[in-house]
């Protein structure tokens, strides 16, 4: 069974929505990113987890993981205003079977880095950070930071250079702080931080489903006239 994406779904979606919003969308295709990725580990604060949501959306991160131990992660929408819609948040419940190994194994069998983001003495300051490769930031809960077993399995850390008395960035901040730096210097680089073809088809795709109310009953009528099609 072929896993090709139906480009003829996707222009009879978008027969349904405004070429303004369709030229947005592809807009936003050209300027999407799966080359750094944000890990979220057990954030239990929704407008906190709502902000990093917003500020992932608008930096062009495209996916997002969130590691759900003690706190489930819940979004805000007046915070959040719609972001998740447009990203691809994947869950790693820690006491259904998922766990961290798991997760960041499976981030660095995708050729990630793993980048612990921590205020802890001898931890690389953030615009030392190499962008060379595909980079996972791994962010800690509000109070605590990243779990003890985070820090041991990322490889390495990196800390925002700060000058007051205060220990640490709220993390929502830290975030949005470390997605601006690096986001820019990949942008501004050479590395191939854009999605594939395959990849802008399959997230367009996916978009214009979200865009549409009732996308499921179009999809089944499209599948059906193109039945009669074949058969006729």
């Amino acid at each position: 069974m072929s896993n090709a994406v139906d480009e003829g779904l996707i222009d009879y979606l978008g027969s349904f929505i405004s070429d303004r919003r369709k030229a947005r969308i592809d807009q936003a295709l050209g300027l999407r990113t799966r080359y750094l990725t944000v890990v979220l580990e057990d954030l239990f604060q929704p407008h906190n987890a709502s902000a990093v949501l917003r500020s992932c959306e608008c930096f062009g991160v495209q996916d997002v993981y969130a590691v759900e131990r003690a706190n489930k992660f819940d979004v805000n929408e007046d915070i959040a205003l719609g972001a998740g819609q447009w990203l691809d948040l994947k869950r790693c419940r820690l006491d259904e079977g998922g766990s961290l190994q798991s997760l960041y194994g499976q981030l660095r069998d995708d050729g990630y880095r793993l980048v612990a983001a921590t205020p802890a003495d001898g931890a690389v300051e953030l615009d030392d950070v190499s962008v060379d490769s595909r980079l996972a930031i791994l962010m800690g809960t509000e109070e605590e930071g990243l779990s003890p077993e985070s820090l041991e399995l990322a490889d390495e850390h990196v800390r925002i250079p700060m000058f007051g008395f205060t220990k640490s960035f709220n993390v929502s901040v830290s975030a949005a702080l470390i997605m601006r730096e690096l986001t820019k210097r990949i942008r501004q680089s050479s590395v191939p931080w854009q999605l594939s073809p395959d990849e802008k088809l399959r997230l367009k795709l996916e978009w214009y489903r979200r865009s549409l109310r009732g996308s499921e009953q179009l999809e089944s009528r499209y599948q059906k006239e193109q039945g009669a099609g074949i058969n006729g």
